[in-house]
């Protein structure tokens, strides 16, 4: 009776130890068991994170709106329209025009720049002698004023020139320093040796108004002015010149030692109408004017 208990026990314990085993290599992983089953479930759920990450990759593809632009569109569809050309402002006369009178004076509102900057209405201050034709200034009784009028067209006013407020600083300054010189009388070789002269010839006189303009250093002669600066007519300022004489348009007025084609008939430096023609001469112009 006891033997057969001991036998009992001893079957049941190596029973167990073969079975041992088996459950113990069944919890390994990569077993088919319920534990076993829990990794690929985790892949699972990883899987499904990734899918969330392709979605925030269409999130980016949205950053593409930008190049949906309207304005982008508007351009691609504008070669089908004719673009308007960008001109330049007209070129200033150099001819005066067939229904232009070289009697002409001008009545328009004048202006002075004063030493401020302030622009005022311009009040005369210059000895005046009447003349066939208009008025031409004398010697001035104090400083010359820097006279302005409304446009792009110079204006003779009481003998000086009225620069244009539209035009450039250095066309303004090469029209008010010509005004220091009229009235001068008309000296052979005057303001060559230096540009301070009692008086003035042509190409003196033309110096002296490009001098005042920071654009000639030294003096030139009518020859010399036929090399000088560009060929053609300028926008703002025209030489003509040829051998024997020069003079200068600027802004539509003519600054001459010559009389001719002038009611006023008074030689020497001088704002004068401009010609009917200008045959015989060379016509320059500084770059950029």
């Amino acid at each position: 009776m006891r033997l057969r208990h001991v036998c009992l026990v001893g079957s049941a314990l190596l029973a167990f130890a073969v079975l041992a085993p088996e459950a113990i290599a069944d919890s390994a992983p990569g077993s088919t068991t319920a534990g076993g089953a829990t990794a690929p479930a985790v892949t699972t759920q990883i899987g499904a994170t990734g899918a969330t990450g392709a979605i925030g990759a269409t999130g980016a593809t949205g950053a593409t709106g930008p190049s949906v632009g309207v304005g982008t569109t508007d351009v691609s569809s504008t070669p089908t329209l004719t673009p308007t050309p960008l001109t330049s402002p007209p070129l200033s006369p150099i001819v005066l025009g067939k229904h232009q009178s070289p009697d002409y004076v001008y009545h328009g509102p004048v202006y002075v720049e004063m030493s401020s900057g302030a622009i005022e209405p311009y009040v005369p201050h210059t000895k005046v002698a009447s003349v066939s034709g208009g008025t031409i200034a004398g010697i001035p009784t104090g400083a010359v004023p820097h006279l302005v009028v409304p446009g792009m067209r110079a204006e003779i006013v009481h003998g000086l020139a009225a620069a244009p407020e539209n035009a450039p600083p250095v066309v303004q300054r090469i029209i008010w320093a010509a005004n220091k010189i009229i009235g001068r009388p008309y000296v052979f070789g005057g303001g060559h040796k230096s540009f301070i002269s009692r008086g003035y010839d042509c190409s003196g006189t033309v110096s002296f108004a490009l001098h005042g303009g920071r654009l000639l250093k030294t003096p030139l002669d009518s020859g010399q002015f036929m090399d000088w600066g560009h060929s053609g007519q300028g926008q703002w300022l025209t030489i003509l010149t040829n051998p024997g004489h020069a003079y200068l348009d600027v802004a539509g007025l003519r600054l001459d030692t010559s009389a001719a084609d002038d009611p006023s008939n008074e030689q020497g430096p001088r704002w004068r109408p401009l010609r009917p023609a200008n045959s015989g001469y060379q016509i320059r112009h500084p770059a950029g004017l």
